[in-house]
Parts: structure tokens; sequence; C-alpha cells
């Protein structure tokens, strides 16, 4: 019985990837003008219809109580857009990325002359880094710029629950982001190993991580994720923030933080508990500049 369950559940899934593979070619066919257009417009629409929008409420209300009622309405519709716009922006990498780092404000990526000095420097000072991001704005960006930058990248991705799905997912990130390291048990190790091998490592770590430190976020206390300070003790490499940030017309704009002073203990190495609350920090800043760019619709504060 679990046996022919388990095929079935095999089919299912095989015929969800097929599903999915066809919904990556249309939004293909709609260009990424169009294709992220109508995905913002279905995620205003039905995201509100969902439980996660109640969850997403709550969070935005606790974070902005100063706020107005509609003001708080307007973040919520704004990551619904946001949110829909990122799902139908995977197929279409390869067409927004179009940086020119000889006109770096042209085209569709953009960025100051200090954030493209900051990523030469890091792709020519020969040691490895780590790097940290967010679920704002297009997330995939900042490991599109890496590598498109000529850094070594190794940088840690949650694999979707269907194998299908999973497959189809890395067939489009698979040849713009550096070496793709799925989250697991192996991670920390391959992590760890990448920078014994001098590449640079990067990770989202705005969400709740059960097993962590607890911090303080957007005011509120939360549980972090502390590998990536757990890592900078240990190697005692720079670290630095990275997003990208949304702007009109479908373009974004690139940011690279200078390297972050991170606290220290007694012993002169990285306070982990420290440096995990020192990186959400910096991007609880980001949240509170663009909060319409977050994705509310998790548990963080659980």
């Amino acid at each position: 019985m679990l046996r022919f369950k388990y095929r079935l559940w095999r089919i299912a899934d095989a015929a969800f990837g097929l599903l999915m593979r066809g919904v990556f070619a249309l939004l293909r066919l709609l260009g990424p003008d169009r294709g992220p257009g109508i995905g913002a417009a279905l995620a205003r629409a039905l995201g509100p219809l969902t439980s996660a929008n109640r969850i997403a409420r709550e969070n935005i209300a606790a974070a902005f109580p100063e706020k107005t009622e509609a003001d708080r309405a307007e973040i919520l519709r704004e990551a619904w857009d946001n949110l829909g716009r990122v799902a139908c922006e995977y197929v279409h990498m390869d067409r927004i990325w179009d940086f020119d780092p000889a006109n770096p404000g042209a085209g569709r990526i953009t960025a100051t002359p200090e954030t493209v000095a900051l990523y030469e420097r890091l792709r020519e000072d020969g040691k490895p880094a780590i790097v940290f991001s967010a679920h704002l704005a297009n997330w995939e960006l900042p490991a599109i710029a890496a590598a498109r930058h000529g850094i070594d990248s190794a940088v840690l991705y949650r694999t979707p629950n269907s194998p299908a799905v999973a497959k189809e997912i890395l067939r489009l990130r698979q040849d713009s982001m550096g070496t793709l390291v799925a989250a697991g048990m192996s991670a920390p190790f391959k992590l760890a190993k990448a920078l014994e091998r001098g590449q640079h490592i990067g990770m989202l770590v705005d969400q709740r991580f059960g097993r962590g430190p607890r911090i303080t976020f957007m005011g509120r206390p939360a549980f972090a994720n502390p590998l990536l300070a757990q890592l900078a003790r240990r190697f005692d490499c720079p670290v630095h923030g990275a997003r990208a940030i949304r702007l009109p017309g479908g373009r974004f704009r690139l940011d690279l933080t200078e390297e972050i002073a991170l606290p220290r203990d007694a012993e002169g190495l990285i306070d982990v508990e420290g440096a995990t609350q020192a990186m959400n920090t910096v991007i609880e800043g980001w949240v509170r500049e663009h909060p319409g760019q977050w994705l509310w619709m998790h548990r963080r504060w659980r």
C-alpha cells in the first residue's frame, strides 16, 4: 500500500513538474515586463484571500505601530505585488540582467560607482568573504551579481518540496549563480570547504531559525540563523551585506555594503550571537527603508 501511494505521489509530482515547465514557457513568451506584471496583478488579487495575508498584516502592524492603517495596507499591497513579480521573474533573469560596468546607470540593472568598485575589490583581493542577504525585491539578484562580476562563489539555497519543481528551478538557476549548495545537514560543511578554497559564500539570513540565538528584529525578539556568524568566527574573513532594490519600470539597483564590523569576545574572536544580531540589524534597516519589498508572509516571530 505504501509503495502504491509512493508511486502515485511520484506520478503526481512528475505531472506537476510538467505543468510548471509549461507555465515557465508561457511566462517566457510573455516577456520580462508583461509576465511579472501579470504575476503582480494575480498576487495582489489572490494574496489577500490566503492565510498568509493575515500573517503579513499582523507582522506589519507589529513592526510599524506608528503608521496609519492605510499606510500599513499599502505596504501589504506592495509586498504581494513584489512577490508576484519575483515568482514570474525566474524565467527572465538572463533578459533582466543587462548590467554594463562601463555605464552602470543605463539598463534594468543599475549600481553606483562605489558598489561597482566593491564588487571588483571582492573579485581581486584574493580572500574569501561572507555575504548575507535577505528576501527583499528580487532576492536572486545578489547571487547573480556576484557570478556576473566574476566572483567565485557558493550560494546556499532552499530546495522546493517537489522534486520535479526543484529540478526546474535548479535548471533556471544553475548557470547564473556560481556553485549552488542545497540547504541540509551537509550545507555548513560544504560552505566551510568553499571558504577554505578561497571562495565567497552567500546566504539569505532573514527567516526564522528556531535553534538559533534570540535576537531583536524590527523591535521584537526573534530567533535567527547563526551559521554565517559561526563561519565568520572560524575563518575571520570579511562579512558584507548585499541586496537589490526594486525601482519603477522593471529596474533594480544593486547595493553592496563595506565590510561589516562585527563584535568580538574577550579572546578577540567574533562573537556569534552579537554578529548574528549585527547582520540582522543591517537587514532591519533595509526593510524599514523599503518595507513593501520584503517578504512579510512568513512567521518570522513565532
